[in-house]
């Protein structure tokens, strides 16, 4: 596929998403280096510094890598954004449903690798959700990170981060305020002694209870016609510490 010249406005992201394309076109394979600044100027009909911030933005996406001396080379063909941009648009029983897949196995995972470090962390976050209260998202989020910590998984912490983030904007924008149930800490207490007796089915089980009232809750309000699908920021039930007063409120 042929790069065409840029319009005026919004020269950087036209830029971007013409390279984008041409990565998701296959134009250059992992590992390829690509034209460089000049070169690309020159077809897209823009200046170096519009298309050196481009590149910036795709190398901070993981799609580019920079190496000084030898220039820009491809670093991966699969575009996070996209997948950003479905999990975004998808309805707010889609992103729970995420959710019990991944912390359901997070949960088995930590039953069968936490350390005595885990246990610490997974405890003192439980004691801050009990303490900032069953509406604090910043305090829920610590607690479920702390779970996924403890799989000693690094590809699925990051997974975890990534995902939890988009979920908790999905739910705000899918549900806004519209009433949803508070975090259940005894229910979090018990996945925790779950985790504690070293039982990866029993952790597995607690996860997956842990979000049966928000998905019921969610099912309720899509029987009564009242989801949409997410596009903005927040989530359903607890709140961010940040926005508490303003936000929407989120589930966990």
């Amino acid at each position: 596929m042929a790069l065409r010249a840029a319009g005026r406005t919004s020269l950087v992201d036209s830029v971007v998403e013409q390279l984008r394309s041409q990565l998701a076109d296959g134009e250059w394979a992992v590992g390829d280096r690509i034209p460089t600044e000049h070169e690309l100027a020159q077809q897209l009909g823009v200046g170096r510094n519009t298309v050196r911030e481009a590149v910036r933005v795709l190398v901070h996406a993981g799609l580019l890598e920079s190496r000084q001396g030898n220039g820009t080379f491809v670093r991966s063909a699969a575009d996070p954004a996209a997948v950003l941009n479905g999990v975004r648009h998808a309805g707010a029983r889609d992103v729970l449903e995420l959710r019990v897949a991944l912390e359901a196995e997070a949960a088995r995972l930590a039953a069968d690798r936490r350390d005595t470090h885990d246990l610490l962390r997974l405890r003192a976050a439980l004691a801050t959700l009990r303490e900032e209260g069953d509406r604090d998202a910043d305090a829920d989020l610590a607690f479920h990170m702390a779970v996924v910590g403890a799989t000693h998984n690094a590809a699925f912490i990051e997974v975890y981060r990534f995902f939890s983030t988009q979920v908790h904007e999905v739910l705000v924008a899918a549900l806004g305020d519209r009433a949803m149930p508070p975090v259940d800490i005894d229910a979090h207490e018990a996945l925790v002694a779950a985790v504690e007796a070293a039982d990866p089915e029993e952790a597995e089980r607690r996860a997956r209870e842990l979000l049966r009232a928000p998905i019921e809750t969610v099912e309720a309000l899509t029987a009564d016609g009242t989801e949409t699908s997410g596009t903005g920021t927040g989530g359903a039930g607890a709140r961010t510490r940040s926005t508490a007063d303003a936000a929407p409120e989120r589930t966990r």
